[in-house]
This record gives C-alpha cells, sequence and structure tokens, in this order.
C-alpha cells in the first residue's frame, strides 16, 4: 500500500489553523468568542472541507459543528475533536489544529479503507471567555449542559439563549446534542501549551490525566470618593485590598508544590485616575492534579480574602462559576496511543495536563483520551504560540495507528 503523504496532509492542517486564525472579532489579532460572527467563517470553511471528504455535516442547538465520515454503526464510532473558540488575541492552534488534524485523520482512513465510522466534532466554545462559563460545546455533546447556563450574560448584557437565537439556533434543542450510546472514544489531539515536551526533546505524548480546576468570582466593595480630599486612613479602598490579596494568592501557591493560581481578569468601579476604586471584580482559578489539595488551597485563599476585606473594613462577595475534578483518561485507549508511538519507533511519555479540555467533559460520557504535542516556547494563549511541522506529522501517524486499531477492533 502506498505510504500516505503524512508532511503534505501536516502542511495542510497548519495552514487552515492559519486561515482560521484570520476570521476573527478584531483587526490584526485573533479573538473569537462563543458564537460571535466569525464563528460562521469558520464553520464554512470547515464545512467545505467536511463535504469534500464526503461526510455529513449538521450544527447543533449549541453551536458544535459536526461531520459524519459513515452512518452510525451499532457496533460503535469514534469521535474526533477539539474547540474553534479562542482566548483574546489568542494563537493560531488552540484547539482548532485538533479540528483540522481530525479531518486530515478521516481523510487518511478513507485512504486506507477503514470501515470504523468516525465523528468530528468542532466544539463551538471551550474557553469560557463570553460568558464566564467553560466548555459550553463540550457540555452540550456530553450532556452536562444545565438550561440555568441559558441566563448567563456577556458584557454587551445578552443571555447566552440569545446568543444562541441570533446565530439562528433553538436552545430548547440543546439536549439533542447528546451524543448516542453507541460511542466507542473521544479522542483529542491538541497542543501542550506548556514546556514538558520540548525540554525532553519529544515531539508528543500521551495525557494520563487533566488536573481539576475551580473558579470564581471574587468582588471587594468599598467606597469610592475623591482621591485628592480623602485621607489614607479613611479610605476603604477596593483595589489596595484586591491588590494585597493577588500578591498572598500568587506567594500561596508558590509554596504549594504542584498547585497553580491565578487572578487573570480585574475589573475596576469606577476606573478613573481620581478617583478612589469603589469596586473590584477578579477572575480567580486554581488547579491541582489532586482535588483535595485544590479544595484546601482554594478554601485557604479565599479565607485570606475575606480576612483581608475585614481588616480593611470592605464587603466582599464570592461566587464559584466552576468546580471541575481532576479526569483521568481512559486507560486502554492510552494504551492505544504508547502502543501506536511505540510502533512508530517514538518515545512512549506519558504526561498530565495543566491545562483543562474537553477530552475532561466528554470523559464523563464516554472513554476519553488525548495526544499533546510540543508547544515551541511552551507558548500558548498568545499570538506567538506555534508549531513544527515535524511534530505535527508524528501526530498524524499515531493518530492513525490508533485510528486502525480501533477499526481491527471494529471488524
Amino acid at each position: 500500500m502506498k505510504e500516505p503523504d503524512f508532511r503534505g496532509k501536516a502542511r495542510r492542517a497548519v495552514a487552515e489553523c492559519r486561515r482560521i486564525a484570520k476570521m476573527s472579532e478584531e483587526p490584526r489579532r485573533t479573538t473569537r468568542r462563543f458564537l460571535t460572527p466569525p464563528v460562521r467563517e469558520v464553520h464554512a470553511l470547515l464545512r467545505d472541507r467536511m463535504e469534500t471528504l464526503g461526510m455529513t455535516v449538521a450544527i447543533d442547538a449549541a453551536g458544535n459543528l459536526h461531520g459524519k465520515s459513515q452512518p452510525d454503526s451499532a457496533e460503535g464510532n469514534l469521535v474526533i475533536g477539539s474547540h474553534i473558540d479562542t482566548v483574546p488575541d489568542a494563537g493560531a492552534f488552540d484547539g482548532v489544529l485538533g479540528v483540522t488534524l481530525a479531518l486530515e485523520l478521516v481523510e487518511l482512513a478513507q485512504e486506507r479503507k477503514l470501515k470504523l465510522p468516525i465523528e468530528v466534532i468542532a466544539f463551538s466554545e471551550e474557553e469560557g471567555v463570553r460568558f464566564g462559563v467553560p466548555f459550553l460545546g463540550s457540555r452540550a455533546v456530553a450532556g452536562r449542559f444545565d438550561a440555568a447556563l441559558l441566563e448567563l450574560r456577556d458584557q454587551d448584557g445578552v443571555t447566552l439563549g440569545d446568543a444562541i437565537r441570533t446565530f439562528g439556533l433553538d436552545p430548547a434543542r440543546i439536549a439533542e446534542a447528546e451524543i448516542g450510546e453507541s460511542v466507542l472514544g473521544f479522542l483529542e489531539i491538541h497542543i501542550e501549551q506548556g514546556p514538558v515536551l520540548e525540554a525532553e526533546g519529544l515531539s508528543v505524548a500521551a495525557v494520563s490525566s487533566i488536573a481539576g480546576q475551580s473558579r470564581f468570582t471574587v468582588k471587594f466593595m468599598g467606597h469610592a470618593n475623591h482621591a485628592g480630599t480623602t485621607p489614607m486612613n479613611l479610605r476603604h479602598d477596593a483595589l489596595a485590598g484586591a491588590a494585597e490579596w493577588i500578591g498572598e494568592v500568587e506567594e500561596f501557591a508558590m509554596r504549594t508544590d504542584g498547585l497553580v493560581a491565578t487572578v487573570g481578569r480585574a475589573d475596576v468601579e469606577p476606573n478613573a485616575g481620581n478617583v478612589i476604586p469603589g469596586v473590584v471584580t477578579l477572575g480567580f482559578e486554581v488547579r491541582h492534579a489532586q482535588d483535595e489539595k485544590r479544595k484546601e488551597a482554594e478554601t485557604a485563599m479565599l479565607d485570606r480574602a475575606r480576612a483581608i476585606a475585614g481588616r480593611r473594613n470592605l464587603r466582599i462577595d464570592v461566587q464559584c462559576q466552576m468546580d471541575q475534578p481532576a479526569v483521568p483518561m481512559d486507560e486502554r485507549l492510552t494504551a492505544y496511543l504508547m502502543e501506536s508511538m511505540e510502533s512508530l519507533g517514538s518515545t512512549s511519555q506519558v504526561i498530565a495536563s495543566g491545562a483543562g479540555h474537553d477530552a475532561m467533559v466528554m470523559a464523563s460520557r464516554v472513554p476519553a483520551a488525548m495526544l499533546f504535542l510540543r508547544s515551541p516556547g511552551g507558548i500558548s494563549h498568545h499570538p506567538d504560540e506555534n508549531v513544527r511541522d515535524e511534530d505535527v506529522e508524528i501526530a498524524l501517524r499515531v493518530g492513525l495507528r490508533f485510528v486502525e486499531r480501533l477499526a481491527a477492533e471494529f471488524r
């Protein structure tokens, strides 16, 4: 059998990511939030590719794009996918590369005449940027979408339900997005978004588990007043209290092995240079591979926030947006990935993921596995995010061996 053109397919997958990166809400930088207008452009590009491959294409009520290579079988089918939304000022490959590579794997399976049905899903939302809650797309597919989410509002006051309607979809039908019972497994190929593979000189690795994470909104409330006339000892400065706590969060996380804690968003009111800040709203998250340590850390850090607020005569409000336990990947499918790497003469490495991924949500519904590929410089969520063609090629080779392994069982 003729050797597939892995290099050409890898380069095409990378080129499509760069093309999709230009489909953005903002000029000269990549920002693509849940169901904003550029998502239609991405859908059109991916739909064209899917239809060229002879796939059946549909969009569910959560905005996920589905392409099926063959009709579902009673024996099961494989689902491969990732997300197409981005953080603000993003790179070209986070999430999107997992979709373009999935379509290359469909073409490879067709060339090999594999009878395993494959469904590719481009999840509509994973980052949680627009509505503050992540994994909206995979939640719907995994049957974990809470109808209360439809009342969430973005910064413009648009509800999640209205965003779906504006896109031409019916939020009342989100339950229909839930995946069927016959799925053999879910595979997500993703850039590592970290420095481990590069440090070890490896192109790819299987993911053993995905760290648990908690997300909160922490609001410090004081009293806005004139910056020139209010003495320092009579101020109720919400930003000063928030800043003190942010420093303590960093110090606490640095003292705790394996813990990462981040205050990544701050909204200051009234946000004027000559006014003492009256309200500061912070986005706070905590991650650890062990849920017990994560919970202990978040409790300790939030207690410190309350103590700081009390000492400074501030009020505080804490709201939890997400409490996602750590998720192990399926041992059997992970073993298949490792066997695939070994069969190609590659080192069969497994690493844990500190970042959250759609695979952690899908794992609640079906066996799930992840393949990481190297992030040069360990850079992600940044315009300098990049990949190497040779790593993408190896990921394709490993992915095809994985698909062949499942197809052999399918027969």
